[in-house]
């Protein structure tokens, strides 16, 4: 997928009241010099959706002319006064009211806009007056930029303009958001503006002034104030899920891992307590959530063997591997991985996606339910979490049969323990649960490998290749799987009583 032309923008911004003095950067440690640039008249529109979902999520979405970077812009929230900026070209055939978002824009806000239409929210025309600040090898540091500013919000769909609005502004932006010792560089600068005269901007965006001044942004809902943590937990990951569904569009490294692992653990405190979100009539959404994390699975369950087969082919002796191993395993996985990437993809483009992102975003908005009358509400405890990794224990055991099965069984209940006694207070039982959960699922991987690696050894056999590499690789993973299993009773001995001195 591609993603645009994509940078880190790291800015101030300023109001500037009457009688506020043009500002100097003369004698600041490592400034040389400043000089000025041609004004430039900009004009952009800004699309959103008609319950201004972009902005409520401080994302600004437009469609600019004039000035060097002329075209689509699209601004993600990057950490304090930081953003990413993503640019598309522009359709100069189409008037910038009528154009059409490019796909490559809307693909990474989709889990935010899903289906909901977009359309013109406001008109901002800027003239700006830019000074560029330099540093002592010539090399740019930071652009001043002094803006007059005409502005109208827009009618929902229909393009209709506003009451005018006009104000004074400006900007302080980093030519390197990435320019070490940038933000010291950018404090010494701003001061000089409040020197000036300037004060901090009231808003983080022009948008934002525009759409607050006209009264079109809606008040974000009101978090419920619940009691029960594991409601508060389960808003956090719900959000979490929003910022990796994005950082999968762009393929950013472990994304996918991470989308999946956010997956489950909104499932699994869901399944916790079910009573704190009256799921009663929703057990669909724990079915969709399953599903979800399967397909995020194939993509990252194929990363893990690209990674794991290429560091231990790396760590053997070049004479022990023969043949063609390195192409089968490392780059077969590879391509695996972008089968399972663009089949993700594809779930997370699909109205089905849509409506579990509304219906999650539903749970977190509404009250829990209310104990009956004479009833106290039920509190969220391990109790039941941690009898369930009991119960697997003890049936792996006994097991005589999938007993890999049997050890993964107590790998998904250790999980469930671990979120649920995190976000009740319980780090102890937390951290002996993630223990459980990293050793068997080192475990749990090398079941994946052996698999794999079997069925690719057959392939090379019979492509007349030498499969002498293989079972050194499957021997590998056996020996890590039995270290697996000779750790597991010490580990489970060790939350056992964990959890009895939470109690």
């Amino acid at each position: 997928m591609g993603s645009g032309n994509r940078h880190v923008e790291v800015e101030k911004k300023f109001d500037v009241p009457g009688g506020t003095v043009f500002p100097s950067f003369d004698g600041l440690t490592t400034v040389a010099r400043s000089e000025r640039q041609p004004a430039q008249s900009l004009d952009a529109v800004y699309f959103d959706t008609p319950g201004r979902d972009l902005a409520l999520n401080r994302i600004t979405l437009r469609r600019r002319t004039g000035g060097p970077d002329a075209g689509w812009h699209l601004k993600l929230p990057a950490g304090p006064d930081a953003r990413t900026e993503v640019h598309a070209p522009l359709d100069t055939s189409a008037d910038a009211t009528d154009a059409a978002v490019p796909e490559e824009l809307l693909d990474i806000v989709l889990a935010i806009v899903r289906d909901r239409p977009l359309a013109p929210v406001a008109r901002i025309a800027t003239t700006r007056n830019v000074v560029m600040i330099y540093g002592s090898d010539g090399a740019p540091l930071a652009e001043f930029c002094d803006d007059e500013v005409t502005a109208w919000a827009l009618g929902a769909g229909d393009g209709e303009a506003g009451e005018e609005q006009r104000w004074h502004e400006w900007e302080l932006e980093l030519a390197d958001g990435e320019l070490d010792g940038g933000r010291d560089l950018l404090k010494r600068l701003g001061n000089r503006l409040l020197d000036a005269g300037a004060v901090p901007a009231g808003h983080g965006s022009k948008l934002a002034k525009v759409l607050d001044t006209a009264g079109s942004i809606p008040e974000a809902p009101d978090e419920p104030e619940s009691s029960d943590p594991v409601h508060r937990a389960v808003a956090e990951q719900v959000d979490e899920l929003l910022v990796w569904d994005r950082a999968v569009r762009a393929d950013a490294y472990d994304s996918v891992h991470q989308m999946r692992v956010t997956t489950r653990k909104i499932r699994s405190l869901l399944q916790a307590s079910e009573d704190s979100f009256g799921l009663t009539d929703d057990a669909w959404i724990l079915d969709e959530l399953r599903q979800l994390a399967g397909v995020l699975g194939v993509a990252r369950d194929a990363e893990v063997l690209a990674e794991r087969y290429e560091a231990a082919l790396k760590s053997l002796p070049p004479e022990l591997i023969r043949g063609p191993v390195y192409e089968r395993l490392v780059e077969g996985a590879q391509r695996n991985y972008q089968s399972g990437l663009r089949r993700s993809l594809l779930a997370m483009r699909s109205p089905r996606y849509f409506r579990l992102l509304d219906a999650l975003e539903g749970l977190v908005a509404a009250q829990p339910p209310e104990a009956a009358p004479g009833e106290e509400p039920k509190p969220v405890s391990i109790d039941s979490a941690y009898k369930r990794v009991a119960k697997a224990a003890k049936n792996a055991a006994e097991a005589t049969e999938d007993r890999d099965e049997a050890l993964h069984r107590i790998r998904k209940g250790a999980k469930r323990l671990r979120y649920v006694a995190a976000a009740t207070g319980e780090p102890k039982v937390s951290d002996r649960a993630k223990i459980i959960q990293t050793v068997l699922g080192d475990h749990q991987d090398s079941v994946v490998s052996r698999t794999h690696l079997a069925q690719q050894s057959l392939v090379a056999y019979a492509a007349g290749e030498d499969t002498f590499t293989y079972g050194l690789l499957y021997q590998q993973e056996d020996d890590l799987a039995n270290r697996c299993r000779d750790q597991l009773d010490d580990a489970l001995s060790a939350l056992r009583k964990a959890f009895k001195q939470a109690h």
